[in-house]
């Protein structure tokens, strides 16, 4: 008759094996959705130019402000 711990470290093991392949099986579905999302994204022509225009605005409105400091500057107002 095998020894307690024998059992439970080959039932362990066995545990551990079925946690690990469902994560590897999940990990790869994973990976597949992204890349259906990539090939969707890519396939419609959708880019990220809502981003990059927020950014020129905000870039934009920090170059007005800073125009503006200048400009108080070389008038000799104090900010």
């Amino acid at each position: 008759m095998p020894e307690p711990t024998m059992i439970i470290a080959a039932t362990s093991l066995v545990g551990l094996t079925i946690v690990a392949g469902a994560l590897l099986r999940a990990w790869h579905g994973w990976l597949e959705l992204k890349r259906q999302e990539l090939e969707g994204r890519s396939a419609k022509g959708e880019t990220d130019a809502g981003s990059s225009i927020g950014a020129a605005r905000i870039e934009l409105s920090d170059l007005k402000e800073r125009i503006k400091k200048l400009e108080a500057i070389a008038s000799g107002v104090d900010l």
